[in-house]
């Protein structure tokens, strides 16, 4: 299956409010500049630090980015 990152860090929306996965998730889908067609970490992560999101802090992109490419690359 052909999915981008945006695509799968979106299956983790709507989970616990401690959740840092579902903290990031939401962010990243009411960020609407989000790259949502990217597939590629240095783009993404690029963004990531440059948007300084306290809420899409870059630890955790970099564990969700880890289970991506695990499951889709």
């Amino acid at each position: 299956m052909d999915r981008s990152f945006y695509q799968f860090a979106l299956s983790y929306r709507g989970g616990g409010k401690n959740d840092v996965n579902a903290i990031f998730a939401e962010a990243m889908f009411n960020d609407l500049s989000f790259p949502k067609d990217e597939k590629h970490f240095d783009s993404l992560s690029r963004y990531v630090e440059d948007k300084a999101d306290p809420n899409m802090p870059s630890i955790v992109f970099d564990e969700l980015y880890a289970h991506y490419e695990d499951q889709f690359l």
